[in-house]
């Protein structure tokens, strides 16, 4: 974590408006006690607006597997030095494949063996596009095999979670109840 302590506090449920009450009632309710989503809750405009952008990343509709999309979350965060995404995300990257040791492989980056070579793009992807804001060409043509759609996903899910990774550094989010912190990110 980059802050001992939120510089924005999570919103209690007495602390919150009606309307950012309906906002939180949209997400799952495992959710709705999340601390990014109770800091966000301070301004439910943009809370609602972020969620509907962030649930376009994480559903079905995202051309990139599941997996895929992880691996890319998972390096953003890891670049971005943000321990509660990494956290999080850690998480939901084993229910969707990602092994223990890849979770070690991805801090490393996409020159860690045993990536195969698509893998491999979408890691180096995020770093070209979290250093550059840019892909260079050899990683576009390596990233051929998600097509143009996939590519352009691929983007989307690395902005969507670089600008994720600034609010939870940046708001000092502290980790939920029962999620482990990264000692690599501390």
């Amino acid at each position: 974590m980059r802050l001992p302590a939120p510089r924005i506090a999570p919103l209690s449920d007495s602390e919150l408006t009606p309307e950012a009450r309906e906002v939180l009632a949209a997400l799952p309710e495992y959710a709705r006690g999340f601390n990014i989503f109770r800091t966000q809750a301070h301004n439910p405009d943009a809370l609602g607006a972020f969620l509907a952008w962030g649930n376009y990343i994480l559903s079905p509709r995202n051309s990139l597997s599941e997996r895929q999309r992880e691996l890319a979350i998972l390096r953003v965060g890891y670049l971005c030095r943000a321990g509660y995404e990494w956290a999080q995300h850690a998480v939901i990257g084993q229910r969707a494949g990602i092994t223990a040791e890849e979770l070690g492989a991805i801090k490393q980056g996409p020159d860690a063996s045993g990536w195969d070579p698509l893998d491999a793009a979408i890691l180096r992807a995020c770093d070209e596009l979290v250093r550059d804001h840019h892909i260079g060409d050899a990683t576009w043509t390596a990233l051929a095999p998600l097509g143009d759609t996939g590519r352009v996903d691929l983007v989307y899910t690395v902005g969507q979670y670089t600008q994720v990774s600034m609010l939870l550094n940046s708001c000092g989010v502290q980790l939920d109840p029962g999620l482990a912190g990264d000692p690599d990110l501390g």
